[in-house]
């Protein structure tokens, strides 16, 4: 893979007041075009290119200056005209050094000259042009920054740049609503690449087990004892009908798009969920890794369509390269580090060495691999996350192993962890990953929010180390609660607030930069909230203020959600008043001791002695005081240290797909009075669940009259095996218990 190449001719000479005015072209002059913008080929990019031209240059001068095509443009060229496309005189600026998506960029003569060297190139050479130049930067969502002028001119300069990656993505809330954020950012959407948008986790959209698995079984997934048809369960690879099913869907779906030729044939999203039958588990020894089967039936579907390009999925159990097996040319790796920790790059933690042999491994048998690297928190979107640090290391680290496609999942929802500034700057590093990330900090910093951007730029320092002097990890599953004695600690919280009131003050009267400063402070509001919550002393005045003010900024900001599951901030400050401020009574059960007649997870054995009649109720991540049975059934009984009249008891449970966690089945109460003989209460059936949104259940059973009771026996009847309609079909699942109320 060639690294981004740059040759800037004679542009110090040139910049700015060149002693020469030959060594300068003038596109306008005293705010009337001087030139025409010349498209050569009837190439869209060279079309949306000179648009692009057209457009901004009107918006620096409101000169306009005239779109013409080569045919219509007369004699020859004239000063100050711009040719865009790889025609007419531009045909001998054409480099073989040129890839996808790179340029050339020349200005000589009194003529700009952009040659494409394929794919979006013409648009990336005149977006270059206005950032080198003329000082234009485009920010975020309709956010960019110019300097008026009623004279444009262009020193003399050569400039040739390749991307380091043929295909860049990202996610950005201003994607879908900015034409213009993608083209500056030069990142790319789905489905300009892939056919039918058949781009991951493809399994199941291909052949479909709602047709297929009720009459063929057999197409699906063996383990623990039988076959698993479902909508997140694998294919049997070794079925050679599976082969020819999915080979006829895959020709159709080509040829309904006729100018695509990439497609994604790769497994569904489900945790160890491949086929372990005899013919598949001989192939997956052979291969010493379960890609093998995977790598062997995608290489056969590549045969069969040569001019087409298959990418498959290099994902948990599949992460791992075979031994013997090689991708065909035509065959895609998109290899995913989900299981990596975030604090430092992959090369610093033993997470991330896993994958780092994972990749080095593949590119030994592939020149022809797409990282799918994730830079989110997937609980928490609208948290902290402080990895700018890492972001360079890592992609160079990808692009030096072979890496030519590059998705960057980053955590840019509308009011995450400045989220405009991830997006840019990760945008940055996907075209040039040799770039300084500390200079591109600061220049966005300084674009973006004026004279707030020293006191962000502390913050974002002084946030970076802390974390990792505290030595947590960071990763996508995170919550502000894990960092509350790390980088959110309350001696490091004050000077942050300190300093974004240093930040909103610098910028007062300029209403744009405020609203900028006061939206990007949003992810500390929510993590003051969330481990305010966890606290067991509170003021429940000062907290109130805390929420109604994060709620107002919310809306104010249009902020949709905090999490993957689409759990909106409006829902979480109701939940929050209604579940964490303070009762009108105290449970009866505040303090009570515990005893476990099933023991729940390991991981959870101490927090179990106490994390049920605490009194403080757990968040949306499972990680923050919930109990946990993976698996199983569960009972447990409720000692109240004495005989104590009760009106009822309640259990709280949570729901949460992502991780695998689903409401138990059935609950039971029991009561004694002395811990020998009990007397069935209430019994609750729950219906199954299959939303993906985080949600807590509380499972109460009130009595007919206060009763006398020592003792309470809780019995849980767990799902325990994921259902069919599960990631994790035909494995274990969980449920988790916060808090035992009585009243």
């Amino acid at each position: 893979m060639k690294k981004t190449s740059l040759k800037v001719a004679l542009l110090a000479a040139a910049l700015w007041g060149a002693s020469s005015v030959a060594a300068q072209v003038t596109l306008v002059k005293q705010g009337a075009p001087k030139g025409r913008i010349v498209v050569t080929t009837n190439q869209k990019a060279d079309s949306v290119a000179a648009s692009l031209m057209q457009d901004f240059l009107h918006r620096i001068s409101d000169a306009r200056l005239p779109i013409v095509k080569a045919s219509e443009a007369g004699k020859g060229l004239r000063k100050g005209d711009v040719v865009i496309g790889n025609a007419l005189s531009n045909k001998e600026y054409v480099s073989e050094k040129l890839t996808e998506d790179g340029f050339r960029l020349v200005s000589a003569d009194g003529v700009v000259r952009i040659v494409n060297g394929g794919d979006k190139g013409s648009i990336y050479g005149v977006t270059t042009l206005f950032e080198r130049f003329l000082g234009v930067n485009y920010w975020g969502e309709n956010e960019y920054s110019l300097t008026r002028s009623r004279d444009i001119v262009i020193p003399d300069a050569d400039i040739l740049e390749n991307p380091a990656f043929r295909h860049r993505q990202s996610q950005f809330y201003g994607m879908g609503t900015d034409p213009y954020y993608r083209l500056w950012t030069r990142l790319e959407n789905v489905d300009e690449v892939f056919a039918g948008k058949y781009w991951v986790h493809t399994f199941d959209k291909i052949m479909p087990s709602a047709i297929y698995g009720k009459e063929h079984p057999e197409y699906y997934s063996y383990f623990n004892g039988k076959r698993h048809p479902g909508k997140a369960s694998q294919w049997c690879l070794s079925n050679p009908e599976v082969l020819e099913i999915a080979a006829q869907r895959i020709d159709s779906i080509f040829k309904a798009h006729p100018d695509r030729h990439m497609i994604s044939v790769s497994q569904n999203d489900g945790n160890f969920t491949h086929c372990q039958c005899p013919e598949c588990s001989k192939i997956t020894e052979y291969e010493g890794a379960i890609s093998g089967n995977f790598i062997r039936f995608v290489n056969q579907l590549a045969q069969r369509f040569p001019d087409k390009e298959f990418s498959t999925l290099a994902y948990i159990f599949t992460m791992n390269p075979p031994k013997h097996v090689k991708p065909l040319p035509n065959v895609n790796i998109m290899l995913c580090d989900i299981d990596c920790d975030r604090e430092v790059s992959l090369r610093e933690n033993a997470s991330g060495r896993q994958f780092v042999k994972a990749i080095e491994g593949w590119s030994k048998i592939s020149n022809n691999i797409f990282v799918w690297d994730y830079g989110i928190n997937f609980d928490n979107m609208v948290a902290p996350f402080p990895n700018f640090h890492i972001l360079a290391d890592n992609i160079r680290l990808f692009r030096d192993n072979h890496a030519t496609m590059h998705f960057s999942q980053i955590g840019s929802s509308r009011g995450g962890d400045f989220a405009e500034m991830r997006s840019w700057l990760v945008s940055k590093l996907m075209w040039n990953p040799d770039a300084d990330t500390d200079v591109l900090i600061r220049q966005f910093l300084e674009g973006y929010y004026g004279a707030a951007a020293p006191y962000l730029y502390q913050y974002v320092k002084i946030m970076e180390g802390a974390l990792i002097g505290s030595g947590q990890r960071l990763w996508i599953y995170d919550s502000p609660v894990s960092h509350k004695k790390g980088m959110l600690k309350p001696e490091l919280m004050r000077r942050y607030k300190a300093l974004f009131d240093k930040a909103e003050a610098a910028v007062k009267d300029d209403s744009v930069l405020l609203a900028r400063v006061q939206r990007t402070r949003v992810p500390l509001l929510y993590s003051e909230l969330e481990i305010d919550r966890t606290n067991r002393e509170k003021d429940y005045e000062s907290l109130k203020q805390k929420l109604d003010y994060f709620e107002k900024q919310a809306v104010r900001f249009e902020i949709p959600t905090l999490n993957e599951r689409s759990n909106s901030p409006v829902e979480y400050c109701n939940l929050f008043r209604e579940r964490y401020m303070p009762r009108k009574e105290r449970s009866l059960a505040a303090g009570a001791k515990i005893e476990f007649l099933t023991e729940p997870g390991a991981r959870y054995a101490e927090a179990a002695r106490t994390s049920l009649t605490d009194e403080l109720f757990g968040g949306q991540t499972y990680a923050d005081s919930w109990i946990g049975w993976e698996g199983i059934d569960a009972s447990f009984i409720v000692d109240l240290g004495e005989e104590t009249a009760v009106s009822s008891v309640e259990t709280d449970f949570l729901h949460q797909l992502g991780a695998w966690i689903l409401f138990p089945k059935q609950v039971k109460y029991s009561v004694s009075t002395d811990g020998e003989n009990y007397t069935e209460a209430g019994v609750y059936d729950l219906p199954e669940d299959r939303s993906v949104q985080v949600k807590f259940k509380g499972v109460k059973h009130e009595f007919a009259e206060k009763q006398n009771v020592r003792y309470i026996r809780v019995d849980v009847v767990g799902t325990k095996v994921c259902p069919h309609w599960h990631y994790g079909v035909g494995h274990p699942c969980w449920f988790f218990i916060d808090e035992v109320t009585v009243l």
